[in-house]
């Protein structure tokens, strides 16, 4: 049986802490929210993944851990959380009420981890969710409680010095020295550095890993000194607290002076990073970029870096726990190096997302789809710093802040992020810059997201600015995107002449200034829409064959999904409902493994139509109610048009017919309980009908009138 959730892997033996872990797994059982706190690098991380392993089977809706330790700003807490939860990323409404919804009728856990930045933000999003979502339990992580009540808390000491930690110590010394146990003549040794070192995890990790050029003895000769020199903290603080800082300081010492450069300029990487961002961002006076590969090498040796394969044949990725990258962020600031390392940080992210826009129009779509998912959090990270600078200082050039909100246009729009993509263009749209290339294709990009989501009057009033602006600097580029939108809009709402005379426009322009890309080929794509609702069902099969040609010899996936959703329409009005079927099971794949929502629900409604059309209403019911699930987390249904929605309407019809209103009924509910991978793979995986003759569209003269060519008067 397949559970749902995304706890990761345990890579390493669970050593001690049984008593913590019934009594947090008992937390967790008996109380909505349960918060385990300590210092860093005790193992409440740890603590709560294996307790919430532990836990999983009891949750009909799986187990889902939402890491908050890259965030900086509290506005994002809610997309993060809507993203660990694979919560589709359209509406316009505000995230919250999203995973409220989401979240109402499910029975999960949330396990926040990492939210002591964002405290506030955090604690006032896990109490609404909780007042919101019955079945919801929040196991936290931190280094202080959330406050919130009815919270009960687990706080963490260190393990005992004498049996866990020692065990502990050992198990990661034999697993980077081989053959390495505690004997009679080393046990006092072990014990007592495990005792100095306060028995923390991450201490007695980084000086398990001391073994590969050091003794035991050694190992505790340096850490004597390592204590004595980074004393002097604020006394206040928990002996513990300072016990970690002098283990981590301690490792410092140990590394080389590039190491130590390299720890520090690491620091600016929120979440993971490959080698090669590594080197541009971190090369620099004291440390070539060719010395870049050793210094990793041997901070991911001293356990300061972990590692891990992508998988396939992708780089691998490298990431500092959070206390490590903190103590590293201290010693950058030091340097007075932070506002140059952040800027190299920006610069190689805004080229990771230029060479991600033009390799969108190509074979590597679904590469370049992977690698923005992963980069997401250092992609935010540059974003913040273009539009906000360095704390108590205005933005450097905010034009380079609008150049990557829009260039990532390809993230929000076909990765379905159309939520966190409004908030960026927003913001690119708020800073004060003057007009600019980057500035229309911000306001384009933003109208786009907008009437996506079914924000028509928001659409328009920022497209006709762009192409009124455009028409003025004489921005050919952006005249032809702002038209191109607005013969879009025009299409969701329902005026097609307009919607045809505006792309038809927006096509000649494009190729005048020789654009070619996945944009102008949806130009062409909706321009076959358009001319079909009008009723020209030969002319727009023309149209989208062209594109499915040109995508196919390029590479390109996600506009084909959009062509092969109007070819398939247009084989079930012409009365061929297997050729109607294989063309939509084949977009709605495509535009699910996209995380296109918008192409997802469309290809949905329509192998709705055509399932009824096999004979089989009581399912067609079931992906009509799936369907409507998914409409929520869009926006505007069906963009409100009577032309989208007629094949719903004729499915409708025939179903309510079919199965009278309580079995219709019951279907549309057992539909809207499915997920969106669920529904999806209801749809794809129905068994053939018989083999005898099947509903289909009747062409008749009303298909080539004005009407919605899939109304009930054209289908028959």
């Amino acid at each position: 049986m397949e559970t749902a959730g995304n706890l990761p892997s345990e890579l390493t033996g669970f050593v001690g802490r049984a008593s913590e872990l019934d009594r947090l797994t008992g937390m967790v059982t008996g109380s909505r929210l349960a918060t385990v706190t300590g210092a860093g690098g005790v193992g409440k991380t740890r603590l709560a993944l294996r307790a919430a392993g532990q836990l999983k089977d009891r949750f009909r809706d799986g187990v889902w851990l939402v890491e908050l330790t890259g965030l900086r700003g509290g506005e994002l807490v809610e997309h993060t959380v809507a993203e660990a939860l694979r919560l589709p990323d359209h509406t316009n409404r505000p995230p919250r009420d999203a995973l409220t919804e989401h979240l109402a009728d499910r029975e999960l856990l949330l396990v926040l981890d990492g939210f002591d930045r964002l405290a506030e933000p955090c604690a006032g999003l896990a109490a609404d969710l909780l007042r919101r979502a019955p079945g919801l339990r929040v196991l936290a992580v931190g280094r202080r409680a959330l406050g919130i009540t009815g919270e009960r808390l687990l706080p963490l000491d260190p393990l005992p010095a004498a049996s866990d930690a020692v065990q502990l110590f050992s198990e990661r010394a034999a697993a980077v020295l081989p053959g390495f146990a505690v004997t009679p003549a080393n046990s006092a040794t072990v014990a007592e550095l495990c005792a100095r070192l306060d028995g923390l995890p991450l201490a007695l990790e980084l000086a398990a890993v001391r073994l590969r050029a050091l003794s035991v003895e050694q190992v505790l000769e340096r850490l004597d000194d390592r204590f004595r020199l980074l004393t002097g903290g604020d006394p206040s603080a928990p002996v513990r607290h300072r016990a970690l800082r002098t283990a981590i300081g301690w490792s410092h010492e140990l590394c080389t002076p590039a190491e130590r450069l390299l720890w520090a300029r690491l620091s600016v990487f929120a979440g993971r990073f490959d080698l090669e961002a590594a080197e541009y961002v971190c090369a620099g006076s004291g440390l070539a970029e060719d010395e870049v590969v050793e210094a990793v090498a041997a901070l991911v040796a001293q356990s300061v870096l972990s590692r891990r394969e992508d998988g396939g044949d992708g780089p691998a990725r490298y990431r500092m726990l959070d206390s490590v990258r903190e103590y590293g962020a201290g010693w950058l600031a030091a340097l007075g190096e932070e506002a140059r390392v952040r800027r190299r940080h920006r610069d190689w992210y805004l080229g990771l997302a230029t060479w991600c826009e033009l390799d969108w129009f190509s074979p590597r779509q679904a590469e370049v789809a992977a690698r923005v998912a992963a980069d997401l959090p250092n992609l935010r990270l540059a974003l913040e710093f273009s539009l906000d600078g360095m704390p108590g200082e205005p933005p450097e050039d905010p034009a380079v802040g609008q150049y990557l909100a829009g260039t990532l246009w390809f993230c929000w729009v076909g990765c379905g992020r159309l939520a966190e993509g409004r908030h960026w263009l927003g913001r690119a749209l708020d800073v004060p810059a003057g007009q600019s290339e980057a500035r229309a294709k911000v306001m384009w990009v933003y109208g786009y997201v907008a009437l996506l989501q079914g924000d028509s009057a928001a659409a328009l009033a920022v497209l006709q600015e762009c192409r009124d602006q455009a028409r003025a600097s004489g921005n050919a580029v952006a005249e032809a995107y702002a038209l191109h939108r607005l013969g879009c809009l025009a299409l969701v709402s329902d005026d097609m002449p307009r919607a045809e005379r505006l792309i038809d426009d927006a096509l000649l322009r494009y190729r005048a200034i020789g654009e070619l890309n996945s944009n102008v080929l949806m130009a062409q794509v909706e321009l076959a829409m358009s001319v079909a609702f009008q009723g020209d069902v030969e002319q727009a099969v023309r149209l989208a064959e062209e594109v499915r040609d040109i995508c196919r010899d390029h590479g390109e996936r996600w506009t084909l999904a959009y062509a092969l959703y109007v070819l398939a329409y247009a084989a079930w009005l012409e009365g061929e409902p297997e050729r109607a079927r294989r063309l939509a099971e084949e977009s709605l794949s495509v535009d699910h493994a996209f995380d296109d929502l918008v192409g997802t629900v469309l290809s949905l409604e329509l192998l709705a139509l055509i399932t009824e059309g096999e004979g089989a209403p009581s399912e067609a019911a079931v992906l009509q109610g799936a369907a409507a699930r998914l409409w929520e987390s869009v926006g505007l249904r069906l963009f409100g048009s009577r032309y989208f929605n007629a094949p719903h309407s004729v499915c409708e019809q025939r179903v309510r017919a079919a199965l009278g209103e309580t079995a219709y009924a019951t279907a549309l509910a057992e539909g809207g309980r499915l997920g969106l991978d669920a529904a999806v793979r209801r749809a794809l995986n129905r068994p053939r009908a018989p083999q005898r003759e099947q509903r289909a569209a009747v062409r008749t003269p009303a298909a080539r009138t004005h009407e919605p060519a899939a109304s009930p008067e054209a289908a028959g």
